[in-house]
């Protein structure tokens, strides 16, 4: 550690924002550009050396934390990318999309703020981008054996990289236009700017992973075709089979899924359409859902320049410090957070109903009503208790011109006919059957990330995706060189 007193000399000091009324007139990031570096030094020094790194273990990649921020702090930036990297394929992803378990993992969070672990990440994989240090790394030989990846979101994409690094020839199909699944068109620009991924495409195509567009497997290419031409074949699909809201009025026109909202926004981004078909402009918008694909709308809604924006969570308004009887340390904790698509509803004239950062928790939608027209114009809600039961006389109504449904995924969808023609087990709750070694029951063909695993965060994605390219290799070769930092039952998902 670069200073053994750090943590009790230096406060918590997280990358800046820029100011809300300048960031919600575009779709740049919403961090201060260039004002991460001059405070990392200082925030990797308030890393404890605490022995037993929690934070280590709360990772689901097993990043090597406490090495690579007293790297940082010593200003070896180099061999701190070397260590990041060496855990983590895509550590400029999960730097700005992570939640950051290993945060609510640090030992100083036992009485003090964590040290801003996702923060340094993201320092480190900025500065490897800039000085250099995170070149293609293609095979020294080729094995003569072919792997087909289905989807190019983090698992498809960090499976795809690690075993054409091992020397097999892999080629990554995926269904959209671009590369990229949730992270191209789920996650808005103002979280991650998509030259980030466009970067890490470019090393990969270097590297010599092939990548096929445009291509349905089960569709454009049968299941049975593919599995015929590849030695070996990786499902990376996704949960892309979202949660309904089965209430009254569910059919009314201008109530639609989150799912179906944000990719048209990042298509405005990505210069395909000059107005999104789904434009929140001068609406009075409710989202049903207080997940980040909630927050995600939100942000996106108030860019779009929304009448009006609120958005519902069924769960209570959690407290500002963490429940020791009920989430104890290190688990990750259930607190009051403020994202910065909260911190920019006050941007807009929010709606009466809805508090300050446009939540309005212990909401439960009990209908939607709409005009002549059959457009939906009011959701009625009710307050639930902790149970989800009704609060009597906490009926309200918010008018409405448009709902998203930000509600989860459920599995896989099903609908193009891959499950199916592969004949692949399901396990009940509808995610693909796989062993403790990824594969199902289809030889040579193995199933990761929230296709299997259910709907999870990026870090488990990238997880699964080296998890699963190790027991791939394996299949191949008899043996592997890779590092396989979980198998798909290791440890419970927290978060």
């Amino acid at each position: 550690m670069g200073d053994p007193k750090g943590f009790m000399t230096t406060p918590r000091e997280e990358w800046p924002r820029r100011p809300v009324e300048e960031r919600v007139r575009d779709w740049n990031e919403v961090y201060v550009p260039g004002a991460l570096l001059p405070i990392i030094n200082k925030q990797a020094d308030r890393c404890m050396d605490c022995g037993i790194p929690f934070c280590h273990e709360a990772c689901p990649l097993g990043n090597l934390i406490p090495e690579w921020n007293d790297l940082v702090s010593r200003d070896d930036w180099r061999a701190a990318s070397d260590r990041l990297h060496a855990t983590n394929n895509f550590p400029e992803f999960t730097g700005r999309l992570c939640p950051a378990p290993c945060e609510a993992g640090c030992v100083l969070t036992i009485n003090q703020p964590a040290v801003t672990i996702k923060n340094v990440e993201c320092a480190i994989a900025d500065r490897a981008w800039e000085e250099g240090f995170a070149p293609p790394r293609p095979p020294e030989r080729l094995s003569g054996r072919t792997v087909a990846v289905i989807g190019s979101g983090p698992t498809g994409l960090a499976a795809a990289q690690q075993l054409t690094r091992a020397g097999h020839t892999v080629a990554v199909y995926e269904k959209d236009d671009r590369l990229g699944g949730l992270m191209r068109y789920g996650i808005p620009a103002f979280k991650m700017e998509k030259h980030h991924l466009e970067r890490r495409l470019e090393q990969m195509r270097a590297e010599g992973t092939k990548f096929r567009t445009s291509t349905v497997i089960g569709r454009d290419i049968g299941a049975a075709e593919l599995r015929a031409r590849y030695d070996a074949v990786v499902i990376a699909t996704g949960a892309t089979a979202w949660r309904e809201l089965p209430v009254p009025g569910r059919g009314l026109a201008g109530i639609h899924q989150a799912m179906e909202y944000l990719p048209l926004a990042n298509r405005v981004c990505e210069g395909d359409l000059e107005v999104s078909p789904l434009s929140a402009v001068g609406k009075h918008v409710v989202i049903v859902g207080g997940g980040d694909t909630g927050a995600d709308c939100l942000g996106t809604a108030v860019r779009e320049r929304a009448a009006s924006v609120t958005q519902l969570d069924i769960y209570a308004q959690p407290g500002a410090e963490r429940d020791e009887d009920a989430e104890p340390w290190p688990t990750y904790p259930k607190i009051y957070r403020l994202s910065a698509a909260h911190e920019e509803a006050g941007a807009l004239r929010t709606a009466p109903a809805a508090d300050a950062d446009a939540r309005l928790f212990a909401a439960s939608t009990l209908r939607f009503t709409g005009d002549a027209d059959g457009h939906v114009r009011s959701l009625h809600l009710v307050e639930v208790d902790a149970q989800r039961r009704p609060v009597p006389g906490t009926g309200r109504v918010l008018p409405v011109d448009l709902v998203l449904l930000a509600l989860g995924f459920s599995g896989p969808d099903r609908a193009d006919g891959l499950i199916d023609q592969l004949e692949l087990a399901l396990e009940p709750r509808g995610t693909i059957a796989r062993d403790a070694g990824f594969a199902t029951n289809v030889p040579g063909v193995f199933a990761a990330g929230d296709a299997a695993r259910g709907q999870s965060l990026i870090v488990w994605a990238i997880a699964e995706g080296r998890a699963v390219a190790a027991a791939v290799d394996r299949h191949l070769t008899g043996s592997s060189q890779l590092p396989a930092p979980i198998g798909p039952y290791d440890r419970p998902m927290r978060v």
